[in-house]
């Protein structure tokens, strides 16, 4: 019989309780017997324990973690310790605590704090684990349009909201947009975010995705909230079409369609979306700022337009398959 120490802890993956080695150092993890999902010896942050890992980006690692004091689940992005010493990656984590925290919207991911504990960095923020809208596509190739209407109008909200503190978001993206356990769209990680008067780095766009660049973008023009608006549309397209707007071998080729290549509307890649919701989506993908929507509020009025019209559709057709019960269930069953 081992000697070793042994920690009862709850499996993340079958949510049941078992033993883990207690001389695991934190962090570390081995296979649950039952199911063979990692568990995660706990690290300790004040009144934070860290319980098990959600997501792994550039900057630092997501883990899901109870809250001691309050006794709630919260979200603890962990700062990567080899970036402790980059100014320059520091000032990134920091922007990003602050962008947020600022903003008070259902659809912007909230900010608890931001703190530093023996050696670590550390952001606290609202849980958003039930999978990205990135993970929706991979799993189901394509969306319900009721829903990417949806999406849509939120997030596009949330970036209005961010503008009126002169925010520009720089990075959306299906995988910058989560969801929480009642399956509500929440944007994050402002880590690229700037004032709409600073002036963007040379090579940022190379930061991004390129699928998801304004053009103007790429070639290095100023960029507005135009610039989002036509992220987000692309973010969208790739949603209920399935495919990104432009799509090449090569990223280099990528950004030359960004630029270069006519769009297909959405509607002739797949044909039952709405010619509504297609000319909206390909109005904010202009390839001239100034052609597309004035303002957020125009932009989401074409959307709830489109839904608007969507909804009449289907009610007189009978069509019950996307209708707002519906699409409710399908949220719980993911």
């Amino acid at each position: 019989m081992s000697d070793r120490p042994l920690k009862m802890v709850t499996c993340p993956g079958c949510d049941t309780k078992t033993f883990i080695p207690g001389d695991l150092p934190p962090l570390a993890s081995e296979p649950c017997k039952k199911c063979g999902h990692a568990i995660m010896m706990p690290l300790v942050l004040r009144q934070f324990e860290l319980r098990s890992k959600i997501a792994s980006g550039g900057m630092g690692t997501v883990y899901r973690a109870w809250d001691t004091t309050l006794e709630r689940l919260v979200a603890v992005k962990l700062m990567k310790k080899e970036l402790l010493d980059e100014p320059k990656m520091l000032e990134s984590f920091y922007l990003e605590a602050r962008a947020c925290a600022k903003l008070n919207h259902t659809n912007i991911v909230h900010i608890y704090t931001f703190d530093e504990w023996e050696g670590e960095r550390y952001l606290v923020m609202e849980l958003a684990d039930q999978g990205s809208l990135d993970a929706r596509i991979d799993k189901l190739h394509s969306l319900p349009e009721l829903q990417v209407l949806d999406i849509g109008i939120k997030i596009a909200s949330a970036l209005d909201m961010a503008l009126k503190y002169d925010l520009l978001h720089c990075d959306i993206k299906p995988g910058n947009i989560l969801f929480n356990a009642d399956h509500e769209p929440k944007l994050v990680d402002f880590g690229l975010a700037r004032k709409t008067d600073e002036e963007a780095e040379g090579a940022e766009f190379t930061r991004g995705t390129p699928y998801y660049v304004a053009p103007e973008k790429i070639k290095r023009e100023p960029e507005t909230f135009l610039s989002d608006m036509y992220s987000l549309g692309a973010t969208l397209y790739h949603a209920i079409t399935g495919h990104v707007p432009f799509d090449a071998p090569t990223v280099e080729e990528v950004v030359i369609a960004q630029v270069q290549e006519r769009l297909t509307p959405p509607n002739l890649v797949l044909p039952e979306i709405s010619s509504a919701t297609s000319d909206a989506l390909s109005r904010a993908l202009a390839k001239n700022p100034g052609e597309r929507f004035l303002s957020y509020d125009e932009f989401i009025m074409a959307l709830e337009a489109a839904r608007s019209l969507l909804l009449r559709q289907q009610s007189q057709s009978g069509d019950p398959s996307q209708q707002p019960k519906r699409m409710t269930s399908w949220w719980r069953r993911q």
